[in-house]
């Protein structure tokens, strides 16, 4: 009974440092930096398609003020997706129908890209919500009295969506991409669920059968979830910061003495509330 109490407890949590202070830990193709680049390509690549689908599809409905009903609808059932339940499925549905097993040159080795596609597929889902909502909230809360100046002037409607409708809207759009970008780096741990991926949650996957391992088991499981939310930290603080820079200064206010919420500010409430 003893040897069983004893075999059955975990390594405590002072291993963490000793797991981070291990440089086998940190090189090599199965180490943390390896594991680090592997999931900001696999974020990267699933943020790039999400943004490419949901921004300009939130633009149009903005601007037209058609679909809001089924986008609202739509948002919401995909934020109820169970997100690893849907990759397995996915991968038995899907990965057995793709031949296609050459490696990806800096992305993927042998084998891997049938497996790839079920998560990237799942996470672009994860990702679409939060990045249509509230690109369509900007864009529909922009002054009418803004866009019939801009009519007004001469404008087409592809020029009042490009020079008025846009950066009226982009303090919104950013929270949008923002929110998706943590929601990514935080799930796309479940890629290490199904054979030949990697990133972060190959460290929390394998160390889940061998928790007592010093070296393999739990340190490396508790090390690469701290490591996961430092760089969830990191990556909203450069989005922040590249925020402040894209946007303008009179539609932020942040500059202004007295700042007055405005319609970007009651757009950015409404678009939480939904997202929430």
């Amino acid at each position: 009974m003893s040897t069983f109490v004893e075999d059955s407890l975990l390594p405590g949590l002072d291993r963490v440092l000793i797991w981070f202070n291990d440089p086998e830990n940190w090189w090599g193709p199965s180490g943390l930096l390896t594991r680090i680049r592997e999931h900001i390509e696999y974020t990267l690549i699933i943020l790039l398609i999400a943004t490419l689908i949901a921004l300009p599809l939130g633009l149009l409905i903005g601007h037209t003020g058609r679909g809001v009903v089924a986008v609202v609808g739509i948002a919401n059932g995909l934020r109820a997706v169970p997100t690893l339940g849907l990759v397995i499925l996915l991968e038995i549905w899907i990965t057995p129908k793709i031949h296609y097993t050459d490696a990806v040159p800096g992305l993927l080795q042998r084998g891997a890209l049938p497996f790839f596609l079920p998560v990237v597929i799942v996470l672009i889902i994860l990702a679409l919500p939060p990045i249509l909502t509230s690109t369509y909230a900007g864009v529909n809360n922009v002054d009418p009295a803004v866009r019939d100046a801009a009519k007004g002037m001469g404008m087409t409607g592809w020029q009042v969506v490009r020079k008025v409708e846009v950066p009226c809207a982009l303090p919104l759009i950013t929270s949008g991409i923002r929110s998706a970008t943590l929601q990514v780096i935080a799930t796309v741990t479940v890629a290490a669920y199904l054979p030949f991926l990697g990133g972060l949650g190959r460290f929390i996957k394998d160390g889940a059968g061998q928790l007592n391992d010093l070296q393999n088991g739990y340190p490396a499981m508790v090390g690469a979830g701290l490591v996961v939310a430092v760089l969830a930290v990191l990556v909203d603080g450069l989005l922040n910061l590249m925020d402040r820079l894209v946007v303008s200064p009179g539609i932020s206010g942040r500059f202004s003495k007295r700042r007055r919420p405005g319609v970007t500010s009651q757009a950015i409430r409404e678009a939480q509330l939904t997202q929430a």
